[in-house]
């Protein structure tokens, strides 16, 4: 089966096996005629639809120029691009091509709205909830220096693995829902939590560079932070231990971390969040790539 084949496979995997919303791929685009001496164009492939939250992995010629989202992503020399839907993405998302020699071609791909339920979640110390001045300002400090690390943008393809899990459990929160800890509403959750006991092993769902490892931020404890290339990035939060350290290459499947509580946390689960740049992207439907 053919990159562009099989990447349009996984993406209408994606769309069927999350919220049940079907995705069709688009056929693929037909570029003009270019000039004598240059390589023939590759079709471009992408769905027509996604979900609020997806990690989009489209195909193309690799010298052309892609845009999205106010960005020129990166482009593989597999021709193999990735970005991310927002939470609060709507309508259509717009990605525009550029082969060589050729005019851009816009791709419109819809993107389809979820549901949001709210998560109360009680019993969570209140100086987490509704932190004093100064804790407030280390919170700030922490979470720019994770901020600042999502920023990279690797001429890595670690991204377009078909991820696993990092560890097995009950999915004890998901992504997108609204939190409100111990009765004040806060932002919508970042990830997905996974309950495990403490200790368990944290594997890499897919491989990359550990960009960040600290193990004690205020708000999310032991967090480290795994890039995946083209601004694809994993983070895992309320670590109780941390065996990998920034700069170390980890592969799929390699354990870096154990299960723990720490940070704002009322058990023992693991907080597995994805990014592309400082898009946030749901794990579970990245997940669905693999099926």
């Amino acid at each position: 089966m053919s990159r562009p084949t099989l990447i349009a496979a996984l993406l209408l995997a994606s769309a069927a096996c999350a919220g049940g919303i079907s995705a069709q791929t688009s056929k693929p685009a037909q570029a003009p005629a270019i000039a004598a001496g240059n390589p023939a164009p590759h079709a471009t492939a992408l769905p027509t639809s996604v979900q609020q939250g997806a990690l989009v992995i489209g195909s193309t010629h690799p010298a052309a120029v892609v845009e999205y989202g106010g960005r020129t992503l990166r482009v593989s020399p597999s021709g193999r691009f990735g970005f991310g839907i927002g939470r609060d993405a709507s309508g259509t998302a717009v990605v525009k091509v550029k082969p060589p020699g050729t005019p851009a071609i816009e791709h419109r791909i819809v993107v389809a709205p979820r549901d949001w339920p709210i998560e109360n979640i009680n019993g969570v110390p209140p100086s987490t909830v509704n932190p004093p001045p100064a804790i407030a300002a280390r919170i700030a400090r922490e979470q720019a220096q994770v901020v600042a690390v999502r920023a990279r943008d690797d001429a890595r393809e670690d991204y377009a693995q078909r991820f696993v899990w990092p560890v097995q459990g009950r999915i004890s929160g998901r992504f997108g829902n609204q939190r409100v800890y111990n009765g004040t509403p806060k932002a919508p959750h970042s990830g997905m939590d996974i309950a495990a006991a403490n200790g368990t092993p944290v594997k890499a769902p897919a491989a990359g560079i550990v960009t960040f490892a600290s193990p004690s931020l205020y708000l999310t404890g032991g967090t480290v932070v795994i890039d995946h290339g083209a601004g694809i990035s994993s983070n895992f939060l309320h670590l109780s231990r941390i065996d990998a350290k920034v700069g170390d290459r980890v592969e799929q499947g390699q354990v870096f971390a154990a299960v723990g509580a720490t940070g704002r946390a009322t058990g023992p689960h693991l907080h597995w969040g994805m990014n592309w740049f400082d898009v946030r992207i749901d794990p579970l439907l990245v997940l669905d790539l693999a099926q």
